[in-house]
């Protein structure tokens, strides 16, 4: 029990660990585990949509898609011109010992390898959720979301995703709550 205590502290870390590219952007900020959280939402979602997947499984890759970064870090792709982070050795201490580390080992190796339908649909829901804070970002006024926008979207490979993404572009962010028809935002609840 107390190896399984120690990996559940390390996965705290990752509550702490920011997710590093949004410096270069100038505005916007989450950590790695804001990021996994909302990953794994949208690959079940999109596990649903494609109906050929096993959801569990490319659920269980999307939660710990990111855990090796409890030891690395998260390396923005600036970083990785210059700096290598070595996954698998962090991936390998940070199961040794677990009950379960068999299983987490295969995840991130199955994650790593992109080798089935359930990996890649992880991946594209990696990117997706960029997609969703850049278009965030940008409906919030910062113009250099524009400039990252187009690389996301052709790293996505399942048509899942690129449908989508379409639909995260084509609205605005707020829409979800921001009725703007609404004479809600006029006088609230009062008559």
């Amino acid at each position: 029990m107390h190896r399984i205590v120690e990996f559940l502290f390390e996965v705290g870390m990752l509550k702490r660990t920011p997710r590093s590219g949004w410096q270069f952007l100038g505005s916007g900020s989450e950590s790695v585990a804001d990021h996994a959280y909302r990953t794994t939402l949208i690959t079940f979602v999109m596990a649903r949509l494609d109906g050929t997947v096993d959801a569990h499984r490319a659920v269980l890759l999307a939660l710990v898609h990111d855990l090796p970064e409890a030891r690395t870090g998260d390396l923005n792709y600036m970083n990785q011109k210059y700096v290598t982070a070595d996954e698998e050795r962090a991936a390998g201490d940070l199961v040794r010992g677990l009950p379960f580390g068999d299983e987490l080992s295969g995840l991130l190796e199955e994650y790593r390898a992109e080798s089935t339908p359930e990996a890649v649909l992880a991946h594209d829901a990696d990117q997706l959720e960029l997609l969703l804070s850049l278009k965030e970002e940008r409906d919030a006024g910062n113009p250099q979301a524009d400039e990252w926008i187009p690389f996301v979207l052709r790293r996505l490979r399942s048509a899942t995703a690129r449908e989508l993404a379409d639909q995260v572009l084509s609205g605005h962010s707020a829409d979800w709550w921001f009725d703007r028809s609404s004479p809600w935002w006029v006088r609230g609840g009062k008559r």
